[in-house]
């Protein structure tokens, strides 16, 4: 019903975001994926969504790309997993973490998301065999080869003791297609400067 939404960003309070879309606030929930990509409070973003109504109240989901959007979709069609774990599953893997957990099997990786038990991972691992290889190898590998490149520099900053917010600023002002190493390199000159 609603599929993308392009407004400023009104509010940030992980999950949840409040986009303003022509004096019309959608709170939107989004995978930290998404959240730590965000511009600034008062910026134009396009996200692309999911609606989900239920009985106690209708839920809109965001994301930057649509490869989460697919691999949101893909997670909630599962027995079990709703769309709140489906998100927490997209804020601790990225899609193709997540892609590549499950072509190997690796339910190990999977149980690293809190909430997943081994039995959810055992069945996430069977339901979704073979269903997000078109978002990792199809259309939108551009797209994923740039996310996840920030998710590792993202990564590797969070391992070398900058927090979240030093990270995702510092990951905001890298030009577009950098590279992991190079990515790193810069982030940290510019994390240095004072």
């Amino acid at each position: 019903m609603i599929g993308r939404l392009t407004g400023l960003l009104a509010e940030k309070n992980p999950p949840q975001v409040v986009l303003d879309v022509q004096g019309v606030g959608y709170e939107v929930d989004v995978p930290m994926s998404t959240f730590y990509n965000l511009p600034g409070n008062g910026d134009k973003v396009t996200l692309l969504t999911h609606f989900v109504v239920r009985e106690d109240g209708h839920f809109l989901f965001g994301f930057l790309t649509e490869a989460e959007r697919f691999a949101f979709r893909q997670l909630i069609k599962i027995s079990g997993v709703g769309p709140r774990m489906a998100l927490a599953i997209l804020s601790g893997l990225s899609v193709s973490d997540l892609a590549a957990a499950i072509s190997r099997q690796e339910a190990g990786r999977l149980t690293k998301v809190p909430g997943i038990g081994k039995k959810t991972a055992e069945r996430l691992l069977l339901e979704l065999k073979d269903k997000l290889a078109p978002v990792v190898g199809g259309g939108a590998a551009a797209t994923l080869v740039v996310h996840d490149d920030q998710s590792d520099i993202l990564n590797a900053l969070l391992a070398l003791g900058y927090n979240e917010r030093e990270a995702a600023a510092a990951l905001k002002q890298l030009p577009a297609g950098s590279g992991v190493s190079d990515g790193i390199r810069q982030a940290l000159k510019l994390l240095a400067k004072p």
